[in-house]
Order: structure tokens, then C-alpha cells, then sequence
């Protein structure tokens, strides 16, 4: 799994027909630290996540294993929204700040 940002969305009005209904986004990879990498990764969204959160997504054959994604061409998923992580006890980032 992997940290990353969601800066916006992407649409495509013509697509594999089972990739109909999936909202796709832009994610820019983050640290733990909470930094930008100079990467950016389109992903399906399995989790109903938006713009300016933080969330965790997995690539590869780990992404067409979510029950919304099964058997479906994807490379990256979106599978869970970042609340808050911590590192050595201190926290690092929290949504809600």
C-alpha cells in the first residue's frame, strides 16, 4: 500500500465496459512525512474518497483484488481514506487539522 493525495479527477467518456461507473482520480504520491514525491498515479476510487484527502491506494495485481475492482483491468485503487498516522509516538498527520 501506498500514501498519496488526491489533486483532482480524471473522466473518460469511452472505456473498458467494465470499468463503467468507476470514478477515477489523480493522486500525487506522499511520504510518510507527509511531502510530495514527483509522481502522480490515476486510480479508481473503491472508497468514495475526494479531493485534498489523503488516502491509501494499492497498484498491480493487489488493485483488481478489492471486491469492487475483482477481475477488472485496473492498476491502482483507492482503498482506504487516511485518518491520521503516527510514527515513534508522535503524530504525523490528522484529517481533521
Amino acid at each position: 500500500m501506498l500514501l498519496g493525495k488526491v489533486v483532482g479527477t480524471l473522466v473518460a467518456t469511452q472505456k473498458e465496459p467494465s470499468m463503467e461507473g468507476f470514478k477515477f482520480l489523480v493522486l500525487r504520491r506522499i511520504n510518510v512525512d507527509g511531502e510530495d514525491l514527483a509522481d502522480y498515479v490515476v486510480a479508481v476510487d473503491g472508497v468514495g474518497a475526494g479531493v485534498e484527502e489523503v488516502v491509501l491506494y494499492a497498484t498491480g495485481s493487489a488493485a483488481r483484488q478489492t471486491m469492487a475492482t475483482k477481475d477488472r483491468p485496473c492498476d491502482a485503487v483507492v482503498m482506504a481514506i487516511v485518518d491520521s498516522w503516527e510514527i515513534g509516538g508522535q503524530e504525523l498527520f490528522h484529517k481533521h487539522r
